[in-house]
């Protein structure tokens, strides 16, 4: 299986005019949900992670860089096996994915271990953020409960007073509720975890049913986002109950799959494709004309970890090889990102604004997410900072 997903990445390089492969090539794993519950995630921070190198002409601070994939279908034992080959047989120099909370907190040790710096294009476990931190993680995304808190804040600015919040159980899902808990700041009416990958939610509906709330906030990523809010719909609850989303559940790969009942739902992000800035308009419309589609959050963090590397690659110059100095050339921050002027926190997450979305359906008649004004959040810093102690 290997083999051909070697094969298959050479092909690509080729594609993309990737110079051959030398003693001197910059190599990167990527271990990404290519299958399993997250695979259209998965496909999205692939595609982003490609473009980004594609646009540097396959290098990274100028030296020729080889980006190797390969799938942990979501299952973290799955994940440590191909973070292993990587780090054994690949000697990667620099590693992004996966998208899963639980995959990442899998594969994090080992990779510190090994000192090989991780960058990563969505995962931001609260752990990683506070007590776990370590110098060879960087969270070029977001820290899992600030979009939520971002969510929580909306609702309490709208005087929501009876809330019901919804996702899966796992780490992340768990994550979603306090951080959203966080900034709404009152007691929720219920919390409801789902079974990771659950796709049939009659039983959660009726339950929301009984429960007569004004608002319910969700996190259902990928395919269980997609079924949910088709069947919410096809309940008739959309008539009684206000639906707030996380952007993983309103996002440009979420809203063509379910359609007009997106129509209106709001949700926070600290990333737009309208967001009016040089770096984003390149990157949306790159993307446009690569792949035919406008990208969603995970391709644009994905794409701002290629910039990351390349940044890093530039300063750490002849010692990119060198995992310290290429550690803290990754430290110093300071890369141009699709979400304009951001920056690490203590613990190496960044610090950025949270803006809220619409979805609309603009003039060409297509759904889209539409930013609205002003600001949900100002160069937040996550809530586990200050339980990190880096040396």
């Amino acid at each position: 299986m290997r083999h051909q997903a070697l094969v298959r990445i050479a092909a690509a390089a080729l594609a993309l005019g990737v110079a051959g492969v030398s003693a001197q090539t910059l190599k990167v794993g990527a271990a990404l949900d290519l299958s399993g519950p997250f695979a259209g995630p998965g496909a999205e921070v692939r595609d982003g992670l490609q473009l980004g190198l594609k646009l540097l002409g396959g290098k990274l601070g100028g030296q020729p860089a080889e980006l190797l994939v390969a799938d942990t279908a979501g299952n973290p034992q799955q994940a440590r096996q191909v973070v292993e080959r990587f780090l054994q047989q690949d000697k990667v120099n620099l590693f992004t994915g996966p998208v899963a909370s639980n995959v990442a907190l899998a594969v994090a040790p080992l990779l510190a271990a090994a000192k090989v710096p991780y960058l990563t294009p969505n995962a931001g476990p609260s752990q990683l953020a506070g007590a776990q931190c370590s110098p060879y993680f960087f969270g070029i995304s977001y820290q899992n409960d600030a979009m939520h808190e971002a969510a929580g804040q909306y609702a309490a600015s709208k005087g929501y007073k009876k809330v019901v919040a919804l996702a899966p159980n796992y780490p992340a899902g768990k994550d979603a509720i306090n951080g959203f808990k966080r900034l709404y700041k009152q007691p929720l009416a219920d919390e409801i975890y789902t079974k990771l990958g659950q796709l049939d939610f009659a039983a959660e509906l009726a339950q929301l049913r009984a429960a007569k709330p004004d608002a319910i906030y969700i996190f259902q990523p990928g395919g269980m986002g997609i079924n949910f809010i088709k069947q919410f719909a096809g309940a008739g609850l959309a008539k009684d109950v206000v639906l707030i989303s996380s952007p993983f559940t309103a996002d440009e790969d979420i809203i063509p799959a379910v359609g007009e009942s997106m129509v209106g739902l709001y949700n926070p992000s600290s990333w737009a494709h309208d967001l009016d800035n040089a770096a984003n308009k390149t990157f949306v419309a790159e993307f446009r004309k690569a792949y035919g589609r406008t990208p969603s959050l995970y391709a644009a963090f994905a794409y701002d970890v290629v910039s990351a590397m390349d940044t890093a690659v530039r300063q750490a110059g002849a010692k990119a090889t060198d995992k310290d100095a290429l550690r803290q050339a990754l430290a110093r921050g300071g890369f141009t990102s699709v979400r304009g002027t951001v920056k690490y926190g203590p613990n190496q997450f960044i610090t950025q604004d949270y803006y809220l979305r619409r979805v609309v359906k603009g003039g060409d008649g297509k759904l889209t997410n539409q930013l609205q004004p002003g600001k949900l959040l100002t160069d937040h810093q996550d809530a586990y900072a200050a339980e990190c102690k880096l040396s």
